[in-house]
């Protein structure tokens, strides 16, 4: 008789009584883990203290690596490793005060059977709630069923209510009432408008170029083609290897007239010598080559929108994308050339840029540029970190921060942004900023996103203020200060109702001249996306 070496499985391990385990998933780059761990640590200290004086024990579900010099779960094999150790049935905390990488704990989280709570501390210093959002539109996206709550420092009566809540039920709901079914539309002109951009896309169909699908973890931004082929959008899949191939055909002197025209258009750039620590001259010139080299590359393939993963890989070889991606979604840009030299790409166009690879934000940006293009509104849109946020003079205001560049037209033009240099932490070989503070003005926000298998997407208006120069660098010393800032009031939404709501760490903004100009184009991209089959959500005072 034949006989095999069968494999064994161990016995699952099982949670004592009054115990909740924690986890935390970090960033892959070592020097993002080491720098946020004291961070990190806060958040759990904190945490471990509200949910012991109700009455728990916390039991952490991995050790701090001394050699490493962090506690993070900071690979997809490490999760799984470690979820091996956990009772699939205790309660489970993720625990995130910084940027984290879903797809570490996605596997076993999927197989997790007892109640999971995700958190984070609402500190603008680190990205533990855009950590969170990018976790809970994953999970969402995956089926599993979860909650979340957030806090400065679990001290106040509402986490801590929200707390006992989870730790007695295994749930915690919050306030979702500003969100409705777009439902039936009368006939309007912008309903009009929606429909025939939709049955136009289905019928002619885009192509949006993806150099290297998947980043930065967002298991929530990576829509499968069957979702968005019903939608007339198809993939044309393309390698960062072959950016930097192309980067190399462009001249320097091609380069340097990129960085020309920004000068005569008053562009500032913050340039020093050190390449370790400062942006210099020769990695803006690597950037305006990736700029051309995309341009022409989306010429080759014919493409509508472009997006390029860069954080993981390309961050090693070249200067960051960023300037190269504002760029991109401005109208007013440098000139581009074919290889010849014959033809300018894209000439008095946007390329809709998303960044990070972010489906979400490509269709998104692809049905924007249509609509605001047909109305005849400038098209310039961007998607924007759900950073952080206070209060000031009695409204909350939300600081929305892209990592690293908008188009210029949202700062107000090229003579009112600036590029500074890429922090060493993320990017080893630096690279500029096309960095502003956004005007003020009239904005759509939106995201589209993946929840019970469809696409849905949520539409809201928003106003970009202007705050005091010193609160503005008040805010900007509190996150990123290279980085882009938009001064945000959601129109009819609360910080907690947002939170509980929104399905990723992104959402996409673009401007209209004014309110009733962008209710007419919010009104218009609902028909569309309606028209296109993706379920419509209305959320705070929208339309």
């Amino acid at each position: 008789m034949t006989t095999y070496d069968l494999p064994t499985t161990s016995p699952e391990p099982t949670a004592e009584p009054g115990e909740v385990w924690t986890v935390a998933s970090g960033d892959l780059r070592l020097s993002a883990n080491q720098t946020c761990w004291p961070v990190q640590q806060q958040l759990e200290k904190d945490l471990g203290a509200a949910v012991t004086a109700l009455g728990r024990t916390v039991r952490r579900g991995h050790p701090y690596d001394a050699e490493k010099q962090h506690g993070f779960i900071d690979s997809q094999r490490a999760g799984i490793e470690i979820f091996k150790q956990i009772p699939p049935d205790a309660p489970l905390i993720v625990a995130e005060g910084v940027w984290q990488y879903s797809h570490h704990v996605l596997a076993g989280l999927r197989s997790h059977r007892g109640p999971i709570l995700v958190v984070a501390n609402w500190s603008g210093e680190f990205p533990g709630l855009v950590g969170l959002l990018g976790l809970s539109g994953s999970l969402t996206k995956a089926g599993v069923e979860h909650s979340v709550l957030w806090s400065e420092d679990f001290t106040d009566e509402w986490a801590r209510d929200g707390l006992r809540t989870w730790l007695e039920t295994g749930k915690l709901t919050h306030d979702t009432s500003h969100v409705r079914d777009l439902g039936a539309q009368p006939d309007s002109p912008e309903r009009e408008l929606g429909i025939a951009l939709a049955r136009q896309l289905q019928t002619d169909k885009a192509i949006a170029g993806v150099f290297d699908e998947g980043c930065m973890g967002m298991y929530n931004a990576i829509f499968d083609d069957e979702l968005i082929n019903p939608l007339g959008i198809y993939k044309e899949r393309l390698s960062q290897s072959a950016l930097v191939a192309e980067m190399r055909q462009v001249t320097d002197g091609e380069a340097e007239a990129v960085h020309q025209w920004l000068l005569d258009r008053g562009m500032t750039f913050h340039l020093g010598q050190d390449e370790a620590t400062e942006l210099t001259k020769a990695q803006l010139l690597s950037q305006y080559k990736m700029y051309v080299a995309a341009l022409r590359i989306a010429d080759d393939f014919g493409l509508d929108a472009v997006g390029i993963q860069y954080q993981q890989g390309l961050k090693d070889t070249v200067p960051a994308s960023d300037l190269a991606e504002g760029l991109l979604n401005n109208v007013e840009r440098p000139p581009a050339y074919s290889r010849d030299g014959e033809r300018e790409l894209y000439a008095g166009k946007a390329l809709p840029h998303f960044n990070e690879v972010d489906w979400g934000v490509a269709v998104d940006a692809l049905a924007t540029n249509r609509v605001w293009t047909a109305m005849g509104l400038d098209p310039a849109t961007t998607l924007h970190d759900v950073r952080w946020g206070q209060e000031y003079d009695g409204r909350f205001v939300w600081v929305m921060e892209i990592s690293g560049s908008v188009p210029a037209a949202h700062n107000g033009g090229y003579d009112r942004s600036y590029s500074m240099r890429q922090p060493p932490m993320y990017f080893p070989l630096g690279g500029g900023t096309l960095s502003g503070v956004s005007k003020p003005g009239e904005v759509v926000w939106s995201r589209v996103f993946i929840m019970d298998g469809v696409l849905h997407a949520d539409l809201g208006r928003a106003s970009a203020i202007e705050l005091p120069q010193e609160e503005t660098r008040r805010r900007l010393e509190a996150t990123t200060p290279a980085w882009p800032i938009m001064h945000a009031v959601l129109h009819g939404v609360s910080r907690d109702q947002f939170m509980a709501r929104h399905k990723a760490n992104h959402l996409n903004v673009a401007y209209a001249p004014d309110a009733k100009t962008a209710d007419r184009a919010l009104a218009a991209k609902a028909a569309m996306f309606d028209a296109l089959g993706i379920q419509v959500h209305l959320v705070g005072d929208a339309g």
